[in-house]
């Protein structure tokens, strides 16, 4: 009887998996993902069964059916926005017409110009304009961010929303769990006593196991007062970032304050994702207010991606821009865990005579990261591409500059989770003074690194296998 029983729970397991198997197939997926779950699947039964049953394909399903019904509500309520393709002042041909129109047709909305754009380098001259903002607004703030930690940075900033809200201004506040795990029902309390409103955007069930990383995540950095003024960038809100509270050196990144036009793309990313976190539809006519149509600022593109859909623009973004470099490229970037596709094109365009600059962190706050990205440099290297090692201390920005003629600054890291399982955003600065002030800040962070050269011996075999360890898992990190 016992034997039977076993065999079948064998034949339903072998049957369980082949179900599985045929699903993952029909999805058509990358093959190393769809190879990945299989080998999981097989020879971590039991493991690799939990595994997908929290994260696996059906979950994602789920949740981008919901997410698809927060963006379906949104466009409804904003069909009177402008849309379509730029109007007049935008140019007419080149790699910006180029990008332009391939983000357009991946969803992401037209080019629009902004009455003053301010490049913030450091996070305390970013906390300081945010706080100008937030102390300025009078009818809303809405904020979304990865990483908020209650210290002396993210207690201020606290402190001064629960001002806001006291004095009648609708206060939203989006955090994501995993980022901002530090934070407690007690921390956000006082916000929400003088009326203010908190959401978690996809909260875990199992939050006290804490996971390193857990998929569908924000990783977005977004700030919105009354509509006009927004920021977005890579600066998280926390200590790491200030050199006036961190006891170590603060963290390296870039930020930017928006006014104008490009603000409505910035309030329609939160709304989207405000929906999708309370089911709520918060949606007032003063979210969207009204810019003279003909602003003479820089021309931006906000540009979002996520686990939502499959068109990744951000990693589409990337992909033409490099290819339609001429002259130059320089790409900063905190974690360097490029998919093939994009480490091809980086090579091919040092090969055809492009100058090609990368910066990365000599030592990034992950060693697996680190690992895996060094296992991408010989090989770089070889191709033509300059790579550079930056500091102490930390490298945190993520900016590309393309002929000094157009840049990308935003939330998104070059590596598989944040172009495909992340939801993040972009800025695409379609203005050559400002690109070309990006790029002179790229020389100054160059000041702070060393370039990477290629060992003339063999690595230790120790050393060589941790990378080949850290590449083979390249697509989880």
């Amino acid at each position: 009887m016992t034997e039977h029983l076993t065999a079948l729970l064998s034949l339903a397991w072998l049957l369980w998996i082949a179900l599985v198997a045929v699903g993952l197939i029909l999805e058509r997926r990358s093959p190393t993902a769809t190879l990945a779950w299989l080998l999981a699947l097989l020879f971590m039964p039991y493991f690799g069964f939990l595994v997908y049953l929290l994260f696996g394909p059906r979950r994602l399903h789920r949740r981008r059916r919901r997410y698809g019904r927060a963006r379906a509500r949104l466009i409804q309520s904003t069909h009177h926005l402008r849309s379509g393709f730029a109007p007049s002042g935008f140019p007419v041909a080149g790699l910006e017409r180029q990008l332009a129109r391939l983000l357009e047709r991946l969803g992401q909305g037209a080019p629009s110009p902004a009455t003053a754009v301010t490049v913030l380098e450091t996070g305390d001259t970013c906390f300081q304009a945010l706080e100008t903002a937030i102390a300025a607004a009078q009818r809303h703030i809405h904020l979304e961010y990865y990483l908020w930690q209650p210290d002396r940075v993210g207690t201020r900033l606290r402190d001064l929303l629960v001002e806001k809200a006291r004095a009648g201004v609708a206060v939203r506040l989006l955090l994501d769990p995993i980022g901002s795990d530090r934070i407690t029902r007690r921390f956000l309390q006082p916000l929400r006593d003088a009326g203010g409103r908190t959401a978690w955007f996809n909260p875990l069930r199992l939050r006290r196991l804490r996971p390193h990383h857990v998929n569908f995540r924000t990783h977005r950095k977004i700030a919105v007062c009354d509509g006009r003024i927004g920021f977005t960038g890579g600066i998280n809100v926390s200590d790491e970032h200030s050199a006036s509270c961190s006891s170590v050196d603060a963290w390296r990144d870039t930020h930017l304050r928006i006014e104008g036009e490009p603000v409505h793309r910035l309030q329609f990313i939160f709304l989207e994702d405000w929906y999708f976190a309370t089911d709520r539809a918060p949606f007032e006519p003063e979210f969207f207010p009204h810019f003279p149509p003909h602003s003479a600022g820089p021309w931006l593109q906000i540009i979002e991606s996520g686990p939502d859909n499959n068109h990744y623009a951000i990693a589409q973004c990337f992909f033409a821009a490099i290819t339609g470099a001429q002259r130059q490229i320089l790409l900063s970037t905190p974690y360097f865990v490029p998919n093939e596709a994009l480490n091809t094109a980086l090579m091919s365009a040092a090969r055809r005579g492009v100058e090609v600059n990368l910066l990365t962190p000599k030592r990034s706050d992950s060693r697996l990261v680190t690992a895996a990205a060094r296992s991408y440099y010989d090989e770089l290297v070889n191709a033509g591409v300059l790579i550079h090692e930056y500091g102490p201390p930390m490298l945190h920005a993520k900016l590309l500059v393309v002929d000094e003629r157009i840049a990308a600054i935003g939330s998104a890291n070059f590596d598989n989770r944040s172009l495909a399982l992340n939801f993040e955003a972009m800025a695409l600065l379609y203005d050559a003074g400002l690109a070309t002030r990006l790029a002179c800040s790229f020389a100054a962070d160059l000041q702070c690194a060393r370039r990477y050269v290629k060992s003339g011996r063999r690595a230790p075999f120790g050393r060589r296998l941790a990378e080949a360890v850290a590449r083979l898992l390249s697509p989880l990190l």
